[in-house]
């Protein structure tokens, strides 16, 4: 099973990721890569270099950030490969006892049968 977990804060910051953190994050990146778990992980940057894309009734609206309203910033994301929504979960924990305040949201991919 494949899971998307998308961290998000409450705050934004521009200020880099002290060294501290960059160690302790490391050290889970690596031990989830050896485990075979992490399939995929990126940081993102600010929403004042983003936009949003909406389409209603067939009318594209593009709006660029920063987006004023949003209470939450996205910070993140990993896509995992687990064999349950329990071990992502606990992933998941592990991963903001490092990075601190915050949430993840933690949502399975569909998986499409391979065709042969």
């Amino acid at each position: 099973m494949r899971y998307l977990c998308i961290y998000k804060s409450e705050r934004e910051s521009s200020a880099p990721p002290t060294p501290e953190l960059m160690t302790q994050m490391g050290q889970l990146i690596g031990e989830m890569t050896q485990k075979g778990v992490l399939l995929a992980t990126e940081g993102c940057k600010s929403s004042k270099s983003g936009a949003r894309v909406t389409i209603d009734h067939g009318k594209y609206t593009v709006t660029d950030g920063p987006f004023a309203e949003a209470k939450e910033f996205v910070g993140g994301l990993a896509i995992i490969k687990v064999n349950s929504k329990a071990e992502a979960i606990e992933w998941t924990k592990r991963f903001l006892s490092v990075v601190g305040e915050g949430t993840s949201e933690v949502l399975e991919i569909n998986e499409v049968p391979a065709h042969t």
